[in-house]
Protein backbone atom coordinates (compact mmCIF):
# COMPACT_ATOMS: atom_id res chain seq x y z
CA UNK A 1 0.00 0.00 0.00
CA UNK A 2 1.41 3.75 -0.81
CA UNK A 3 2.05 5.94 1.72
CA UNK A 4 0.40 9.19 1.60
CA UNK A 5 1.37 12.33 1.17
CA UNK A 6 0.43 15.87 2.16
CA UNK A 7 2.68 18.61 0.77
CA UNK A 8 2.22 22.16 1.17
CA UNK A 9 3.87 24.78 -1.43
CA UNK A 10 4.07 28.41 0.83
CA UNK A 11 5.31 30.00 -3.07
CA UNK A 12 6.42 33.47 -2.44
CA UNK A 13 4.89 34.56 0.67
CA UNK A 14 5.10 35.24 3.85
CA UNK A 15 7.82 36.58 6.39
CA UNK A 16 10.90 34.75 8.37
CA UNK A 17 8.58 35.39 11.39
CA UNK A 18 5.78 34.57 9.81
CA UNK A 19 7.13 31.53 8.62
CA UNK A 20 8.57 30.16 11.61
CA UNK A 21 5.05 30.82 13.24
CA UNK A 22 3.39 29.12 10.48
CA UNK A 23 5.79 25.97 10.96
CA UNK A 24 5.67 25.58 15.14
CA UNK A 25 1.77 25.99 14.54
CA UNK A 26 2.05 22.88 11.62
CA UNK A 27 4.47 20.80 14.07
CA UNK A 28 2.29 21.66 17.35
CA UNK A 29 -1.01 19.84 15.69
CA UNK A 30 1.27 16.77 14.71
CA UNK A 31 1.58 13.85 17.38
CA UNK A 32 4.24 10.87 17.60
CA UNK A 33 4.43 8.78 14.86
CA UNK A 34 2.71 11.24 12.38
CA UNK A 35 4.32 10.71 8.92
CA UNK A 36 3.89 11.86 4.83
CA UNK A 37 3.48 15.52 5.27
CA UNK A 38 6.29 18.22 3.81
CA UNK A 39 6.13 21.76 3.81
CA UNK A 40 7.98 23.80 0.71
CA UNK A 41 9.17 26.90 1.64
CA UNK A 42 11.59 29.97 -0.11
CA UNK A 43 15.24 29.34 -0.48
CA UNK A 44 16.33 32.22 2.25
CA UNK A 45 13.64 30.87 5.45
CA UNK A 46 14.97 26.93 4.74
CA UNK A 47 17.33 27.09 7.31
CA UNK A 48 15.36 28.80 9.88
CA UNK A 49 12.47 26.42 9.04
CA UNK A 50 15.17 23.16 9.53
CA UNK A 51 15.99 24.43 12.61
CA UNK A 52 12.41 25.03 13.91
CA UNK A 53 11.32 21.09 12.37
CA UNK A 54 14.43 19.43 13.50
CA UNK A 55 13.30 16.11 14.91
CA UNK A 56 9.69 16.12 14.14
CA UNK A 57 7.23 14.70 11.69
CA UNK A 58 7.50 17.66 9.04
CA UNK A 59 9.51 17.23 6.31
CA UNK A 60 10.98 19.98 4.24
CA UNK A 61 11.23 20.37 0.30
CA UNK A 62 12.46 23.26 -1.80
CA UNK A 63 10.63 24.48 -4.35
CA UNK A 64 12.98 24.62 -7.11
CA UNK A 65 16.61 22.94 -7.90
CA UNK A 66 19.09 24.06 -10.41
CA UNK A 67 19.66 22.08 -13.32
CA UNK A 68 23.28 22.03 -13.12
CA UNK A 69 25.09 21.00 -10.10
CA UNK A 70 27.17 23.90 -9.31
CA UNK A 71 29.04 27.05 -11.40
CA UNK A 72 28.42 30.92 -12.98
CA UNK A 73 24.26 30.46 -12.55
CA UNK A 74 23.51 33.33 -10.82
CA UNK A 75 20.20 33.03 -8.60
CA UNK A 76 20.03 29.36 -8.76
CA UNK A 77 20.04 26.94 -5.77
CA UNK A 78 22.07 23.92 -6.53
CA UNK A 79 20.15 20.34 -5.11
CA UNK A 80 23.62 20.07 -2.68
CA UNK A 81 23.00 23.08 -1.20
CA UNK A 82 19.14 21.93 -0.81
CA UNK A 83 20.54 18.98 0.70
CA UNK A 84 22.59 20.92 3.01
CA UNK A 85 19.66 23.37 4.09
CA UNK A 86 17.90 19.77 5.23
CA UNK A 87 16.02 19.53 2.10
CA UNK A 88 14.15 15.61 1.24
CA UNK A 89 11.79 16.91 -1.28
CA UNK A 90 12.47 19.60 -4.53
CA UNK A 91 9.44 20.55 -6.21
CA UNK A 92 10.45 20.41 -10.22
CA UNK A 93 8.79 21.82 -13.19
CA UNK A 94 5.65 23.75 -11.23
CA UNK A 95 3.38 24.84 -13.52
CA UNK A 96 4.36 28.62 -11.99
CA UNK A 97 7.91 27.77 -13.25
CA UNK A 98 7.15 26.68 -16.65
CA UNK A 99 4.54 29.51 -17.01
CA UNK A 100 6.83 32.54 -15.88
CA UNK A 101 10.42 31.48 -15.80
CA UNK A 102 10.84 29.24 -19.04
CA UNK A 103 11.40 26.12 -17.48
CA UNK A 104 11.09 23.45 -20.36
CA UNK A 105 10.44 19.99 -20.44
CA UNK A 106 14.22 19.27 -20.64
CA UNK A 107 15.30 21.44 -18.18
CA UNK A 108 12.91 20.19 -16.03
CA UNK A 109 14.02 16.69 -16.09
CA UNK A 110 17.59 18.06 -15.91
CA UNK A 111 16.63 19.21 -12.66
CA UNK A 112 14.76 16.26 -11.94
CA UNK A 113 18.51 14.52 -12.51
CA UNK A 114 20.13 16.73 -10.32
CA UNK A 115 17.67 16.38 -6.99
CA UNK A 116 18.21 12.44 -7.13
CA UNK A 117 22.24 13.06 -7.17
CA UNK A 118 21.79 14.47 -4.30
CA UNK A 119 19.58 12.10 -2.78
CA UNK A 120 16.64 14.53 -2.70
CA UNK A 121 12.70 13.53 -3.91
CA UNK A 122 11.67 15.10 -6.98
CA UNK A 123 8.30 16.03 -6.77
CA UNK A 124 7.97 16.39 -10.79
CA UNK A 125 5.07 18.87 -10.85
CA UNK A 126 2.76 17.64 -14.67
CA UNK A 127 -0.29 19.08 -15.88
CA UNK A 128 -2.16 20.74 -18.93
CA UNK A 129 -3.84 24.62 -19.81
CA UNK A 130 -6.72 25.35 -20.16
CA UNK A 131 -6.16 25.90 -23.99
CA UNK A 132 -4.95 22.30 -23.96
CA UNK A 133 -7.55 20.62 -22.01
CA UNK A 134 -10.39 22.18 -24.25
CA UNK A 135 -8.42 21.32 -27.05
CA UNK A 136 -8.75 17.74 -25.64
CA UNK A 137 -4.72 17.09 -25.47
CA UNK A 138 -4.30 16.91 -21.85
CA UNK A 139 -2.68 13.24 -22.14
CA UNK A 140 -0.39 13.94 -25.12
CA UNK A 141 0.62 16.59 -22.43
CA UNK A 142 0.98 14.48 -19.70
CA UNK A 143 3.01 11.67 -21.85
CA UNK A 144 5.41 15.25 -23.66
CA UNK A 145 6.11 16.26 -20.00
CA UNK A 146 6.53 12.42 -18.01
CA UNK A 147 8.13 11.13 -20.58
CA UNK A 148 11.30 14.13 -20.99
CA UNK A 149 11.85 12.63 -17.64
CA UNK A 150 11.82 9.45 -17.92
CA UNK A 151 13.86 9.59 -21.41
CA UNK A 152 16.71 11.35 -19.34
CA UNK A 153 16.60 9.11 -15.99
CA UNK A 154 15.05 5.67 -16.86
CA UNK A 155 12.00 4.63 -15.85
CA UNK A 156 13.49 3.18 -12.31
CA UNK A 157 14.46 6.84 -11.27
CA UNK A 158 10.90 7.16 -10.77
CA UNK A 159 10.51 4.75 -7.46
CA UNK A 160 12.70 7.35 -5.81
CA UNK A 161 10.11 10.53 -7.17
CA UNK A 162 6.73 11.83 -6.77
CA UNK A 163 4.49 13.03 -9.34
CA UNK A 164 2.27 16.32 -8.73
CA UNK A 165 -0.46 16.74 -11.03
CA UNK A 166 -1.91 19.88 -11.37
CA UNK A 167 -4.86 21.03 -13.46
CA UNK A 168 -3.31 24.82 -14.65
CA UNK A 169 -6.89 25.28 -15.69
CA UNK A 170 -8.55 24.43 -12.40
CA UNK A 171 -6.11 26.89 -10.60
CA UNK A 172 -7.21 30.87 -10.54
CA UNK A 173 -9.69 30.24 -13.31
CA UNK A 174 -12.90 30.10 -11.38
CA UNK A 175 -13.57 26.18 -12.98
CA UNK A 176 -12.99 23.50 -11.11
CA UNK A 177 -11.89 20.03 -11.90
CA UNK A 178 -14.41 17.60 -10.51
CA UNK A 179 -13.04 13.95 -8.08
CA UNK A 180 -13.67 12.30 -11.18
CA UNK A 181 -11.60 14.32 -13.64
CA UNK A 182 -8.37 14.20 -11.54
CA UNK A 183 -8.96 10.63 -10.86
CA UNK A 184 -9.35 10.45 -14.41
CA UNK A 185 -5.83 11.92 -15.40
CA UNK A 186 -3.94 10.22 -11.93
CA UNK A 187 -5.44 6.93 -12.95
CA UNK A 188 -3.67 7.24 -16.65
CA UNK A 189 -0.24 8.54 -15.18
CA UNK A 190 0.03 5.22 -13.71
CA UNK A 191 -1.21 3.48 -16.59
CA UNK A 192 1.52 5.25 -18.76
CA UNK A 193 4.14 4.26 -16.04
CA UNK A 194 2.66 0.80 -15.77
CA UNK A 195 3.43 0.22 -19.22
CA UNK A 196 7.24 0.78 -18.65
CA UNK A 197 7.10 -0.95 -15.14
CA UNK A 198 4.68 -2.14 -13.03
CA UNK A 199 6.67 -2.13 -9.84
CA UNK A 200 7.47 1.76 -10.17
CA UNK A 201 3.42 2.25 -10.79
CA UNK A 202 2.83 0.29 -7.77
CA UNK A 203 4.85 2.42 -5.71
CA UNK A 204 4.82 6.18 -6.68
CA UNK A 205 3.10 8.82 -5.16
CA UNK A 206 0.81 10.61 -7.37
CA UNK A 207 -0.24 13.85 -5.05
CA UNK A 208 -3.38 15.89 -6.62
CA UNK A 209 -2.56 19.60 -7.33
CA UNK A 210 -5.62 21.61 -7.65
CA UNK A 211 -7.37 23.67 -5.17
CA UNK A 212 -7.34 21.23 -2.16
CA UNK A 213 -9.19 22.62 0.99
CA UNK A 214 -10.46 20.94 3.98
CA UNK A 215 -14.01 20.62 2.47
CA UNK A 216 -13.01 19.15 -0.34
CA UNK A 217 -9.99 16.85 0.55
CA UNK A 218 -11.32 13.93 1.90
CA UNK A 219 -13.39 13.16 -1.04
CA UNK A 220 -10.41 13.81 -3.28
CA UNK A 221 -8.29 11.62 -1.30
CA UNK A 222 -10.70 8.37 -1.73
CA UNK A 223 -9.67 8.34 -5.07
CA UNK A 224 -8.10 5.16 -6.22
CA UNK A 225 -4.82 6.50 -7.68
CA UNK A 226 -4.48 10.07 -5.36
CA UNK A 227 -2.21 9.91 -2.79
CA UNK A 228 -2.15 12.69 -1.32
CA UNK A 229 -1.98 16.67 -2.44
CA UNK A 230 0.37 19.51 -3.10
CA UNK A 231 -1.48 22.13 -1.79
CA UNK A 232 -0.72 25.81 -2.31
CA UNK A 233 -2.47 28.73 -0.42
CA UNK A 234 -4.44 26.49 2.19
CA UNK A 235 -0.85 25.47 3.38
CA UNK A 236 -0.67 29.15 4.32
CA UNK A 237 -2.69 28.51 7.46
CA UNK A 238 -1.56 25.74 9.94
CA UNK A 239 -5.80 24.51 10.94
CA UNK A 240 -6.60 24.23 7.19
CA UNK A 241 -3.17 22.30 6.20
CA UNK A 242 -3.89 19.76 9.20
CA UNK A 243 -7.51 19.53 8.58
CA UNK A 244 -6.16 18.33 4.53
CA UNK A 245 -3.63 16.10 6.27
CA UNK A 246 -6.09 14.40 8.91
CA UNK A 247 -8.48 14.14 6.23
CA UNK A 248 -6.11 11.72 4.11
Amino acid sequence: MRQSLVMGNWKMNGSRSEGLALANAIVAGLKEGDKGIAVCVPSVYLSDIERAIENTPLALGGQNVADQASGAYTGETSAFMLKECGCEYALVGHSERRTYYGDTDESVAARFCQAQKEGIIPVLCIGETLEERESDTTFAVIDQQLNAVIDMAGIDALANSVIAYEPVWAIGTGKTASDEQAQEVHKYIRKQIAAKSQTVADKIQILYGGSVKPDNAKAIFAMADIDGGLIGGASLDAASFLAIYQAI
